[in-house]
């Protein structure tokens, strides 16, 4: 079965066409840009291109996207042409092709403004029940085309998975305020406890969707790593993240203290992706007592996978100002 997948030049797809292919599955790789992972190039938005990379095809695994680095850089309606009428284009072709399964990688970013508490209110605890409030142009085109799977599934049958994932990228930190308190290996920590993924466990959701989509019909689950936290910890993350994470992890601060690394005082949410580890079966392997683990042996805490794809960046130049503009 030949596996489409969108995005091919760029951070999970990379990481997902090598896994396929190192497990011994065909995977075609679709991309704008040409890379060492990317067998045709062209517009996922050219219909003709779409409809031409989908014979043989039994599966697609649609991960292009124009991201929130791109929000100050590329139009309004790039970000239409790319994520929904790309993502029109994919649907149609793959129910005119016959494909079996369809998984759509979404984001966290769908939430927007619903990821912020007012002040002093407790962090917020984000499962799929919480309803999205985009709060730009990527978060509403993200929102519209998880609508179109969801509408391909009730009206043709397809089934789709939409894995929301949070944050895998190893770029440093768009916020110059964030980037001069904290170095980006201490950051992205610190986000292990509540809103990061490792790339490989990212790809093993794809995986295990590809898996149960047809049992499951249509699905949306948030992929982030298992966060040590329980909903009667929200409140005092708002006003103590350090403590609560030094009472569930008695010897963090003394292993961080070693890298001159710092926790973070508070965190304004909490991923939860209790329903992908029931519904989907899956089992992700990197949390924040693996960090500790390797913090503590001095070694990187990101996966081979991840070191593997490394860091790719948003666009073809360098901004001065941090590592994309941000608006």
């Amino acid at each position: 079965m030949t596996i489409l997948v969108t995005g091919s030049a760029g951070h999970l797809g990379e990481a997902l066409v090598r896994s396929l292919r190192a497990g011994g599955r065909s995977a075609l790789g679709v991309d704008i840009k040409p890379s060492p992972f990317t067998d045709r190039v062209g517009s996922i938005s050219d219909r003709a291109f779409v409809e031409q990379c989908m014979g043989g095809v039994r599966a697609v695994v649609h991960a292009a996207t124009l991201h929130k680095p791109h929000v100050a850089t590329h139009s309004n309606q790039a970000f239409l042409d790319t994520n929904v009428t790309g993502t029109l284009a994919l649907l149609e072709a793959a129910v005119a092709a016959g494909v079996e399964v369809f998984v759509f990688t979404s984001t966290t970013s769908t939430f927007g403004a619903a990821l912020t508490p007012a002040p002093g209110e407790p962090a917020a605890w984000v499962t799929e029940g919480v309803v999205p409030v985009p709060k730009n142009i990527y978060g509403v085109t993200k929102v519209a085309a998880e609508s179109l799977c969801e509408l391909f599934f009730r009206k043709h049958r397809l089934p789709v998975i939409v894995l929301r994932t949070s944050r895998f990228f190893p770029e440093a930190d768009d916020d110059p305020e964030v980037r001069g308190r904290y170095e980006t290996g201490n950051l992205q920590a610190n986000e292990m406890l509540y809103r990061r993924v490792d790339i490989e466990d990212v790809v093993s959701a794809h995986l295990v969707a590809l898996e149960r989509a047809s049992a499951i019909g249509f699905g949306r689950y948030i992929i982030s790593a298992t966060t040590p936290f329980t909903p009667d910890d929200v409140a005092a993350l708002r006003r103590d993240a350090a403590g609560v994470v030094r009472r569930l992890f008695p010897h963090c601060e003394e292993i961080f203290a070693a890298r001159g690394w710092r926790l973070f005082p508070q965190i304004d949410r909490v991923y939860v992706n209790a329903l992908a580890r029931t519904e989907l079966g899956w089992r992700p392997k990197y949390d924040f007592g693996h960090v500790l683990d390797c913090v503590r042996a001095g070694v990187d805490f990101r996966s081979p996978l991840a070191r593997a794809v490394g860091s790719k960046g948003y666009h073809d130049r360098v901004f001065e100002e941090g590592p994309y503009p941000v608006r």
